[in-house]
Protein backbone atom coordinates (compact mmCIF):
# COMPACT_ATOMS: atom_id res chain seq x y z
CA UNK A 1 0.00 0.00 0.00
CA UNK A 2 0.95 3.50 -0.54
CA UNK A 3 2.17 5.86 2.27
CA UNK A 4 2.87 9.33 0.62
CA UNK A 5 1.83 10.60 -2.54
CA UNK A 6 3.37 13.46 -4.68
CA UNK A 7 0.50 14.80 -6.82
CA UNK A 8 1.78 16.24 -9.85
CA UNK A 9 -0.70 18.58 -11.15
CA UNK A 10 -3.19 21.63 -9.83
CA UNK A 11 -6.16 22.81 -9.46
CA UNK A 12 -9.80 20.76 -9.96
CA UNK A 13 -7.79 17.82 -11.07
CA UNK A 14 -5.25 18.11 -7.98
CA UNK A 15 -8.10 18.72 -5.53
CA UNK A 16 -9.86 15.26 -6.90
CA UNK A 17 -6.61 13.17 -6.28
CA UNK A 18 -5.68 14.54 -3.21
CA UNK A 19 -9.29 13.45 -1.64
CA UNK A 20 -9.34 10.27 -3.07
CA UNK A 21 -5.81 9.59 -1.06
CA UNK A 22 -7.54 11.32 1.99
CA UNK A 23 -10.02 8.84 1.93
CA UNK A 24 -7.54 6.10 1.96
CA UNK A 25 -5.57 7.03 4.45
CA UNK A 26 -2.43 7.96 1.77
CA UNK A 27 -0.61 11.18 2.84
CA UNK A 28 -0.93 13.88 -0.22
CA UNK A 29 1.95 16.37 -1.23
CA UNK A 30 1.05 19.16 -3.39
CA UNK A 31 2.89 21.10 -5.72
CA UNK A 32 2.40 24.54 -6.57
CA UNK A 33 3.57 27.35 -9.32
CA UNK A 34 4.24 30.63 -8.00
CA UNK A 35 0.85 32.59 -9.15
CA UNK A 36 -0.98 28.71 -7.42
CA UNK A 37 0.86 29.46 -3.87
CA UNK A 38 -2.69 30.33 -2.27
CA UNK A 39 -4.73 27.75 -4.66
CA UNK A 40 -7.17 25.05 -3.18
CA UNK A 41 -4.90 22.04 -4.10
CA UNK A 42 -1.98 23.53 -2.16
CA UNK A 43 -4.27 24.37 1.39
CA UNK A 44 -6.01 20.82 1.19
CA UNK A 45 -3.04 18.44 0.78
CA UNK A 46 -0.95 17.67 3.37
CA UNK A 47 1.88 19.30 2.62
CA UNK A 48 2.32 21.54 -0.10
CA UNK A 49 5.90 22.80 -1.71
CA UNK A 50 6.86 25.27 -4.44
CA UNK A 51 8.12 23.58 -7.82
CA UNK A 52 8.54 27.17 -9.91
CA UNK A 53 7.64 30.36 -11.45
CA UNK A 54 4.02 31.06 -13.37
CA UNK A 55 4.62 29.46 -16.67
CA UNK A 56 4.10 25.34 -16.22
CA UNK A 57 7.40 24.50 -18.69
CA UNK A 58 8.99 26.11 -15.60
CA UNK A 59 6.33 24.51 -13.46
CA UNK A 60 4.41 21.60 -13.54
CA UNK A 61 5.90 20.19 -16.34
CA UNK A 62 9.14 20.12 -14.89
CA UNK A 63 9.46 16.34 -14.72
CA UNK A 64 13.25 16.68 -12.80
CA UNK A 65 11.94 19.04 -10.13
CA UNK A 66 9.11 16.86 -9.64
CA UNK A 67 10.94 13.72 -9.08
CA UNK A 68 13.19 15.51 -6.97
CA UNK A 69 10.94 16.63 -4.80
CA UNK A 70 9.01 13.35 -4.46
CA UNK A 71 12.06 12.04 -3.27
CA UNK A 72 13.02 14.83 -1.00
CA UNK A 73 9.72 14.72 0.89
CA UNK A 74 9.88 10.78 1.45
CA UNK A 75 6.87 9.70 -1.28
CA UNK A 76 6.55 6.20 -2.36
CA UNK A 77 4.66 6.75 -5.95
CA UNK A 78 3.58 10.36 -8.19
CA UNK A 79 -0.21 10.67 -9.42
CA UNK A 80 0.25 12.91 -12.45
CA UNK A 81 -3.84 13.23 -12.78
CA UNK A 82 -4.85 14.24 -16.19
CA UNK A 83 -2.85 16.57 -18.74
CA UNK A 84 0.60 17.98 -18.30
CA UNK A 85 3.15 15.04 -17.46
CA UNK A 86 0.08 12.77 -17.11
CA UNK A 87 0.70 10.64 -20.45
CA UNK A 88 4.16 11.42 -21.00
CA UNK A 89 6.80 8.18 -20.82
CA UNK A 90 10.16 9.99 -20.29
CA UNK A 91 8.36 11.39 -16.80
CA UNK A 92 6.91 7.82 -16.43
CA UNK A 93 10.27 6.40 -17.02
CA UNK A 94 12.07 9.01 -14.92
CA UNK A 95 9.99 7.87 -12.00
CA UNK A 96 10.42 3.83 -12.40
CA UNK A 97 14.40 4.89 -12.49
CA UNK A 98 14.22 7.10 -9.24
CA UNK A 99 12.38 4.02 -7.56
CA UNK A 100 8.53 6.03 -7.19
CA UNK A 101 5.54 4.20 -8.28
CA UNK A 102 4.02 6.18 -11.28
CA UNK A 103 0.16 6.15 -10.68
CA UNK A 104 -0.61 5.20 -14.45
CA UNK A 105 0.01 2.90 -17.47
CA UNK A 106 3.91 2.12 -18.22
CA UNK A 107 6.09 4.04 -20.32
CA UNK A 108 5.90 1.45 -22.82
CA UNK A 109 1.86 1.70 -23.03
CA UNK A 110 1.91 5.54 -22.81
CA UNK A 111 4.45 5.75 -25.73
CA UNK A 112 2.22 3.99 -27.76
CA UNK A 113 -1.42 6.09 -26.96
CA UNK A 114 0.04 9.38 -25.59
CA UNK A 115 0.75 10.81 -28.72
CA UNK A 116 -2.91 10.95 -30.42
CA UNK A 117 -0.94 10.41 -33.56
CA UNK A 118 0.32 7.18 -32.92
CA UNK A 119 -2.38 6.02 -31.23
CA UNK A 120 -4.80 7.05 -34.54
CA UNK A 121 -1.98 4.86 -36.51
CA UNK A 122 -1.82 1.77 -34.37
CA UNK A 123 -5.89 1.80 -33.61
CA UNK A 124 -6.41 1.60 -37.75
CA UNK A 125 -4.03 -1.19 -38.31
CA UNK A 126 -5.62 -2.83 -36.00
CA UNK A 127 -8.81 -2.59 -38.22
CA UNK A 128 -11.05 -0.27 -36.47
CA UNK A 129 -12.42 2.67 -37.35
CA UNK A 130 -11.42 5.93 -36.75
CA UNK A 131 -11.98 9.59 -37.80
CA UNK A 132 -10.80 11.07 -41.25
CA UNK A 133 -7.80 12.84 -40.63
CA UNK A 134 -4.09 13.75 -41.51
CA UNK A 135 -1.31 11.29 -42.01
CA UNK A 136 0.56 11.97 -38.66
CA UNK A 137 1.46 15.42 -37.08
CA UNK A 138 1.39 18.71 -39.87
CA UNK A 139 4.31 20.81 -40.30
CA UNK A 140 3.85 23.24 -42.71
CA UNK A 141 0.96 25.61 -43.09
CA UNK A 142 0.96 25.06 -46.78
CA UNK A 143 0.62 20.76 -45.52
CA UNK A 144 -1.93 22.04 -42.90
CA UNK A 145 -4.23 23.23 -46.07
CA UNK A 146 -3.46 20.21 -48.32
CA UNK A 147 -4.73 17.62 -45.48
CA UNK A 148 -7.48 20.12 -44.61
CA UNK A 149 -8.63 20.13 -48.03
CA UNK A 150 -8.74 16.38 -48.60
CA UNK A 151 -10.02 15.65 -45.28
CA UNK A 152 -13.16 18.53 -45.88
CA UNK A 153 -14.21 21.49 -43.59
CA UNK A 154 -14.49 22.28 -40.94
CA UNK A 155 -11.49 19.99 -39.03
CA UNK A 156 -10.41 20.28 -35.58
CA UNK A 157 -7.01 21.05 -35.15
CA UNK A 158 -5.50 19.06 -32.15
CA UNK A 159 -2.19 19.17 -30.04
CA UNK A 160 -0.80 15.52 -30.45
CA UNK A 161 0.13 14.89 -26.76
CA UNK A 162 -3.30 16.50 -25.50
CA UNK A 163 -5.91 15.61 -23.87
CA UNK A 164 -8.57 16.38 -21.17
CA UNK A 165 -10.31 18.85 -24.04
CA UNK A 166 -6.89 21.11 -24.28
CA UNK A 167 -5.40 21.87 -27.34
CA UNK A 168 -7.96 22.11 -29.97
CA UNK A 169 -9.64 24.68 -32.29
CA UNK A 170 -12.24 24.42 -34.81
CA UNK A 171 -11.37 25.71 -38.40
CA UNK A 172 -14.34 26.33 -40.63
CA UNK A 173 -12.31 27.25 -43.19
CA UNK A 174 -8.52 27.71 -44.65
CA UNK A 175 -8.72 31.28 -43.35
CA UNK A 176 -9.02 30.14 -40.23
CA UNK A 177 -6.58 27.42 -40.04
CA UNK A 178 -3.60 29.52 -39.77
CA UNK A 179 -4.46 30.88 -36.72
CA UNK A 180 -6.08 27.42 -35.07
CA UNK A 181 -2.32 26.07 -35.72
CA UNK A 182 -0.66 28.30 -34.26
CA UNK A 183 -2.73 28.23 -31.10
CA UNK A 184 -2.55 24.48 -30.99
CA UNK A 185 1.03 24.71 -31.02
CA UNK A 186 1.40 27.26 -28.13
CA UNK A 187 -1.05 25.39 -26.04
CA UNK A 188 0.50 21.56 -26.68
CA UNK A 189 3.82 23.35 -26.32
CA UNK A 190 2.85 25.14 -22.93
CA UNK A 191 0.36 22.59 -21.61
CA UNK A 192 1.79 19.39 -22.73
CA UNK A 193 5.86 19.93 -23.97
CA UNK A 194 4.90 18.83 -26.76
CA UNK A 195 3.91 21.10 -30.20
CA UNK A 196 2.82 18.84 -32.70
CA UNK A 197 -0.56 19.34 -34.23
CA UNK A 198 -2.34 17.00 -36.34
CA UNK A 199 -5.83 17.63 -38.09
CA UNK A 200 -9.22 15.31 -38.11
CA UNK A 201 -12.49 16.12 -39.77
CA UNK A 202 -14.68 18.09 -37.37
CA UNK A 203 -18.33 16.63 -36.75
CA UNK A 204 -20.80 19.40 -35.57
CA UNK A 205 -23.66 17.06 -33.33
CA UNK A 206 -21.76 13.65 -32.65
CA UNK A 207 -22.44 11.68 -29.63
CA UNK A 208 -18.80 11.57 -27.44
CA UNK A 209 -19.06 7.74 -26.10
CA UNK A 210 -15.77 6.18 -24.79
CA UNK A 211 -15.54 2.43 -22.98
CA UNK A 212 -13.60 1.86 -19.74
CA UNK A 213 -11.10 -0.61 -19.65
CA UNK A 214 -9.05 -2.02 -16.36
CA UNK A 215 -5.86 -4.05 -17.42
CA UNK A 216 -3.93 -6.01 -14.80
CA UNK A 217 -0.79 -6.11 -16.56
CA UNK A 218 -0.76 -9.96 -16.69
CA UNK A 219 -3.06 -10.12 -19.58
CA UNK A 220 -6.26 -9.91 -17.45
CA UNK A 221 -8.62 -6.92 -18.98
CA UNK A 222 -11.87 -6.12 -18.69
CA UNK A 223 -14.18 -3.44 -20.19
CA UNK A 224 -16.72 -1.68 -17.95
CA UNK A 225 -19.00 -1.04 -20.74
CA UNK A 226 -19.54 2.44 -22.46
CA UNK A 227 -20.78 6.13 -21.51
CA UNK A 228 -22.24 9.17 -23.25
CA UNK A 229 -20.14 11.67 -22.42
CA UNK A 230 -21.56 14.30 -24.60
CA UNK A 231 -23.13 17.15 -22.48
CA UNK A 232 -20.04 18.90 -22.34
CA UNK A 233 -18.98 22.49 -21.91
CA UNK A 234 -15.54 23.89 -23.54
CA UNK A 235 -14.80 20.54 -24.43
CA UNK A 236 -15.02 19.67 -21.24
CA UNK A 237 -17.46 16.60 -20.06
CA UNK A 238 -20.26 17.58 -17.98
CA UNK A 239 -22.69 14.64 -17.62
CA UNK A 240 -21.42 10.66 -17.99
CA UNK A 241 -24.40 8.82 -18.85
CA UNK A 242 -24.23 4.80 -18.22
CA UNK A 243 -24.91 2.94 -20.05
CA UNK A 244 -24.97 4.81 -23.09
CA UNK A 245 -28.83 6.02 -24.21
CA UNK A 246 -28.34 5.53 -28.11
CA UNK A 247 -26.20 2.60 -28.01
CA UNK A 248 -27.57 -0.84 -29.14
CA UNK A 249 -27.11 -4.50 -28.24
CA UNK A 250 -25.04 -5.00 -30.83
CA UNK A 251 -22.60 -1.79 -31.18
CA UNK A 252 -21.80 -2.39 -27.54
CA UNK A 253 -21.02 -5.34 -27.58
CA UNK A 254 -18.48 -4.22 -30.53
CA UNK A 255 -17.36 -1.19 -29.12
CA UNK A 256 -16.50 -3.29 -25.76
CA UNK A 257 -14.67 -5.71 -27.58
CA UNK A 258 -12.78 -3.52 -29.60
CA UNK A 259 -11.36 -1.17 -26.47
CA UNK A 260 -10.28 -4.75 -24.99
CA UNK A 261 -8.35 -5.50 -28.35
CA UNK A 262 -6.62 -2.49 -28.50
CA UNK A 263 -5.63 -2.36 -24.68
CA UNK A 264 -4.35 -5.86 -25.36
CA UNK A 265 -2.05 -4.88 -28.46
CA UNK A 266 -0.06 -2.35 -26.27
CA UNK A 267 0.18 -4.65 -23.22
CA UNK A 268 -1.71 -2.17 -21.06
CA UNK A 269 -2.09 -2.28 -17.37
CA UNK A 270 -4.25 0.30 -15.33
CA UNK A 271 -7.21 2.15 -15.68
CA UNK A 272 -8.13 3.58 -19.43
CA UNK A 273 -10.69 4.94 -21.35
CA UNK A 274 -10.95 4.14 -25.50
CA UNK A 275 -12.39 7.69 -26.25
CA UNK A 276 -14.72 7.72 -29.90
CA UNK A 277 -17.45 9.65 -31.60
CA UNK A 278 -20.80 7.97 -33.13
CA UNK A 279 -21.78 10.02 -36.01
CA UNK A 280 -25.45 9.05 -37.64
CA UNK A 281 -29.22 7.53 -36.46
CA UNK A 282 -28.17 3.86 -37.10
CA UNK A 283 -27.00 2.59 -34.00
Amino acid sequence: MLEKVLVANRGEVAVRVIRALRALGVASVAVYSEPDAGAPHARLADEAHPIGRGPAAESYLDGRALVDLALRTGCDAVHPGYGFLSENAAFAERCAAAGLVFVGPAPDAIEAMGSKTRARELVARLGIPVVPGSAGAVGSARYAREAADEIGYPVAVKAAGGGGGMGFRVAADGDELEAALDAVREEGARLFGDPAVYLERYFEDPRHVEVQVLADGGGGIVHLGERDCTVQRRHQKLVEEAPAPTVGAGLRARLGEQAVRIARSIGYASAGTIEGLLVGDDF
